[in-house]
């Protein structure tokens, strides 16, 4: 069974990641898991430090600044998570490598971050949260929506798996399937087939329409891949635009998770689905 026993929740004290705690501390209490705070304190980029450099040695001026660093972690987000339960790390270097670095050395098991709705959309090679999409080698959940929505109800766990039936199809919905047994969620595998026409309206499951060969095929192809990981999720099949045909199968599931497969450090990504997803989602996403 998958297990969560520990998350890293990187901060950069904005209204985006205050908003982003409720998501964090739910992930926490339903799996038992512990919280890990990471601020890291990046170079100076600002025309002011350098004329504070001027003035006062530049180990002076850093040691400040850590020492700021310091107090504003300790005292963050302290009712939702108390030093005492959740660990506090402060590292300086560039934000995304340091956050991926941790990732990996630690053992942590999830990332949890949000993608500053706004800086992400418009600058998206420039995110710290892209570039830990493409670096980290565990599993990340994001949303751009943290400081419009709220968890639903624990009562309300409706996920979605997106499922490109590709060699790495198997180990996203292994973890898919074992996550929602976890989280006690329930599943849907949401395949996409790409029409023919980009203008074309989007088909879902294809039910009333008749049986494509591509249905037939993928729906028989779904059930191969579940039956040999011992998975029973349902299966929903929509025809048009992949991303759209996808994200508009996720809102009419009303799912409080998008779950999609990433292959970290692969270049070809940066020209795939991906950020486009995570980007656009109506909901968080967990990508594995």
């Amino acid at each position: 069974m998958t297990t969560i026993q520990n998350i890293l929740f990187p901060v950069d004290f904005s209204a985006s990641c205050v908003a982003m705690a409720p998501f964090v501390k739910r992930a926490a209490a339903i799996a038992s898991a512990k919280v890990t705070l990471l601020y890291v304190l990046e170079p100076f980029a600002s025309p002011a430090a350098g004329f504070e450099l001027l003035a006062r040695p530049q180990s002076e001026v850093e040691k400040d600044r850590e020492c700021v660093a310091r107090a504003k972690l300790d005292s963050y987000l302290l009712a939702e998570f108390p030093v005492n339960e959740s660990a506090r790390l402060l590292l300086a270097g560039e934000a995304a490598a340091q956050i991926a670095g941790v990732a990996r050395e630690p053992g942590f098991d999830l990332i949890v971050m949000p993608t500053h709705a706004g800086v992400f959309r418009r600058m998206l090679l420039g995110s710290a949260t892209a570039k830990v999409l493409n670096e980290a080698e565990c599993p990340v959940f994001t949303t751009q929506h943290a400081e419009t929505i709220s968890p639903r109800p624990l009562e309300h766990r409706e996920w979605a798996c997106a499922v490109g039936l590709t060699p790495d199809s198997a180990r996203v919905l292994r973890y898919a399937s074992q996550a929602a047994e976890t989280f006690h969620a329930n599943l849907t595998l949401i395949h996409a087939i790409q029409a023919g026409d980009p203008a074309s309206p989007i088909q879902f499951d294809l039910e009333e329409r008749v049986e494509s060969a591509a249905r037939r095929e993928a729906l028989r192809r779904i059930a191969e891949l579940q039956a040999a990981i011992g998975s029973r999720a349902s299966s929903h099949i929509a025809a048009g635009p992949i991303k759209e045909a996808l994200l508009q199968s996720v809102k009419r599931l009303r799912a409080d998770v998008l779950i999609i497969g990433r292959s970290p450090g692969v270049a070809e990504r940066l020209r795939d689905l991906t950020y486009a997803v995570v980007r656009d989602a109506p909901c968080p996403v967990l990508s594995v």
